[in-house]
């Protein structure tokens, strides 16, 4: 008899994995509220809340979140429990990644760990109702990016992703830094391990203050770059025999005992390991590293540039220590956020903020993660070390693959997806016309032009031109 993982090593995982959505939406019943009627009102700031904040509303959210307040809702959304819904709880169940140490997974295939990685980023994207919390997993992801085929990445990726990411997405940036630090995935991804008294390895050094904290202008020389990577020398990961292989490791025989200097600072010799621990609080405390960090924040959150903003979150990031919360609060809930340009969606967002609007039953497998690939956006496996681009510029010629996703979602051509237009019209009354069930799935937005090109459309047509309408592209 092939056991799973034996199914697993032949390719063949996948098929164990069918059916799973309609067991999920079993457990949990119908997730709609009593009343998806939109209120009375301009709902558009409440409307661009959920789009920016999570990964856009379901249908009868805007309702919910009107009726609770923004801010009430923004409050919960900062302080996020483990209480999932029991459909996502069982979907995850079913993945191993999600329950087995990934380095003890290497008969696994690569592109079946990637595919699990990738499965369980997209359903906990569409039904957590910790929306915030995977807004920002994602945001971090990005910025603390590490390519999942390059080496054993993809083994060590998911390790990383729960227990650095995602743990530590809505706690401080120094806490953050100091996770992804010790992760045995960026360590060597950026080739730390290679990295040793005498042959210094200058590439996670050079990463870690140009793209993680300090920013290319962030007033750091090539000189401390080389001293950084001293004081990283003995950074690795275990590979002995007998031992936690995959672990963190500090290796004293490989680390450079002399005194360094970082910035102005100097680090005494005989440090071992306080050395890189001393670099990270050095940056991670720098004003150039407040800045940074307040100007990705403010980019992803607004858009752009926007001096303002990135000088008040600088200063919260100085007064409160990096903490997350703090600074995420007062952004969301400005003028800027709630009523200033809209952002581009990126493939994951415009795919998920998708589902989530035809309150889609998706496996989050194959078929939707080939449609990721087809927007050039695959999950984890970005090459470069600063994640995908969020220019709007980068993601203009993923338009009709955007347009062939929607029409497949709508119509239930994808495999591993449903969605139910006619149980979702039926919930509106009114004889569930067409254009109300748009006003549900776009709400808040000015929908004259898409009722007019659609009349005498079917539900599926209504849909899917909805999800491919200009004002769907953008959050």
């Amino acid at each position: 008899m092939l056991s799973r993982r034996r199914l697993i090593g032949l390719g063949l995982a996948g098929a164990t994995l069918s059916g799973c959505t309609r067991i999920a939406r079993g457990l949990d019943g119908d997730r709609l509220p009593a009343d998806l009627t939109l209120p009375a009102g301009d709902v558009h700031p409440t409307v661009r809340l959920l789009d920016r904040a999570g990964f856009g509303p379901r249908p009868g959210e805007v309702a919910e979140v009107e009726r609770t307040g923004r801010e009430a809702w923004l409050e919960s959304q900062l302080h996020p429990d483990d209480n999932e819904p029991s459909g996502l709880k069982f979907q995850l169940s079913r993945l191993d990644v999600s329950n087995i140490d990934g380095m003890e997974l290497r008969d696994m295939p690569e592109n079946e760990m990637l595919r699990q990685m990738s499965q369980a980023a997209i359903l906990r994207a569409i039904y957590s109702p910790w929306q915030l919390r995977e807004r920002m997993v994602d945001f971090w992801t990005n910025h603390f990016n590490i390519y999942a085929r390059k080496g054993l990445a993809a083994y060590r990726k998911p390790n990383d992703d729960l227990h650095v990411i995602r743990a530590n997405a809505l706690l401080t940036f120094p806490n953050l830094l100091r996770a992804s630090a010790h992760s045995p995935a960026m360590l060597a991804f950026l080739d730390n391990r290679q990295n040793m008294r005498g042959v210094a390895n200058e590439n996670y050094a050079r990463e870690l203050m140009e793209l993680h904290t300090l920013g290319v202008h962030g007033g750091y020389t090539q000189y401390d770059v080389q001293e950084v990577a001293r004081c990283f020398t003995g950074w690795t990961v275990e590979d002995g025999f007998l031992q936690h292989r995959g672990a963190f490791k500090f290796d004293p025989e490989r680390h450079d005992r002399g005194e360094k200097t970082v910035l102005g600072v100097k680090i005494p010799a005989e440090g071992g390991q306080n050395d890189g621990e001393h670099v990270l609080e050095i940056l991670a405390h720098h004003p150039a590293c407040a800045r940074f960090i307040a100007q990705k924040m403010v980019r992803h959150f607004l858009g752009g540039a926007n001096e303002a903003w990135v000088s008040k979150l600088a200063k919260i990031y100085t007064e409160t220590g990096g903490d997350i919360p703090s600074m995420l609060r007062p952004l969301l809930l400005s003028q800027e956020a709630l009523e200033g340009d809209p952002v581009s969606k990126r493939p994951l967002d415009f795919v998920v903020s998708a589902l989530r609007a035809l309150d889609a039953d998706t496996d989050g497998g194959r078929q939707i993660q080939d449609h990721l690939v087809a927007m050039g956006q695959p999950l984890f496996e970005w090459p470069m070390p600063d994640g995908y681009p969020d220019k709007t510029s980068a993601w203009t010629g993923s338009l009709l693959a955007r347009w062939n996703f929607a029409l497949k979602l709508a119509s239930n051509q994808l495999e591993g997806s449903t969605v139910d237009l006619k149980h979702l019209a039926s919930r509106i009354g009114q004889g569930g016309d067409a254009d109300k069930m748009v006003a549900v799935v776009l709400p808040g937005r000015d929908l004259a032009h898409i009722q007019e090109a659609a009349k005498g459309a079917e539900l599926s047509q209504f849909a899917a031109l909805s999800l491919c309408a200009p004002e769907f592209q953008w959050r």
